[in-house]
């Protein structure tokens, strides 16, 4: 039996030779749609950190939908490159809150079930603007957020790691904001920020940074 790789994107045509069982074959398009979509998240995401990481441009940034998915994935990447306070559960899930995005929270759910972040697994917290962050580890405050300044203060007395997608983030108190830059997806870094919030990034994470904020705010 061939396979083939989907050249609509939704699996239709995944299979060259028909299973026996309509049911596979529609488990089969299923399973490799699901894979298809993963892998272009990641491919983006690599190919913008490779091209930072060498000083070149990133990647063009492609519609909303896929900037949306390629934010989750740097999302899910940054838990990697940053040092946590330790605590009594530092084995535990590494909790992710969002708000004020929940196009960006369900795509970072899809990207981390069933992984993990060293042998952390990673749960996503959809949360609406005023609840309580108490167990958050990072926090992303979407574009869609009412009074941003107000939820990234309180990320930051919180002692959690905030990434936000706003203009001028930064000075707002995020450690990390998203920018589109001549359409390509970039990050600035707050080192003030991330002091302020108790947390350490690492050298990797700041050498493919667009921008990182070393001064006082």
């Amino acid at each position: 039996m061939a396979i083939l790789m989907p050249a609509d994107g939704d699996g239709a045509q995944a299979c060259a030779v028909p299973w026996p069982f309509p049911a596979q074959a529609a488990a089969c398009r299923r399973w490799l749609a699901a894979g298809w979509r993963w892998l272009a998240s990641l491919l983006m995401l690599g190919l913008a950190l490779s091209s930072l990481a060498n000083g070149s441009d990133a990647p063009a940034a492609p519609p909303a939908s896929v900037e949306r998915a390629v934010k989750a994935a740097f999302l899910y990447k940054f838990l990697g490159y940053i040092e946590f306070p330790a605590t009594a559960d530092s084995g535990g899930p590494l909790v992710v809150g969002v708000v004020g995005a929940d196009d960006v929270g369900i795509e970072l759910a899809r990207i981390t079930a069933g992984r993990t972040v060293g042998t952390r697994p990673v749960s996503v917290r959809p949360l609406r603007e005023g609840e309580p962050l108490n167990g958050l580890h990072m926090l992303f405050v979407g574009a869609e957020t009412a009074k941003p300044a107000t939820v990234l203060k309180a990320a930051q007395q919180a002692g959690v790691l905030s990434v936000s997608e706003t203009e001028g983030g930064l000075q707002q108190g995020s450690v990390i904001n998203f920018r589109v830059v001549e359409e390509r997806v970039r990050f600035e870094v707050s080192l003030p920020s991330a002091e302020k919030s108790n947390v350490k990034l690492s050298s990797r994470l700041l050498s493919v940074a667009y921008h990182v904020q070393k001064g006082s705010q």
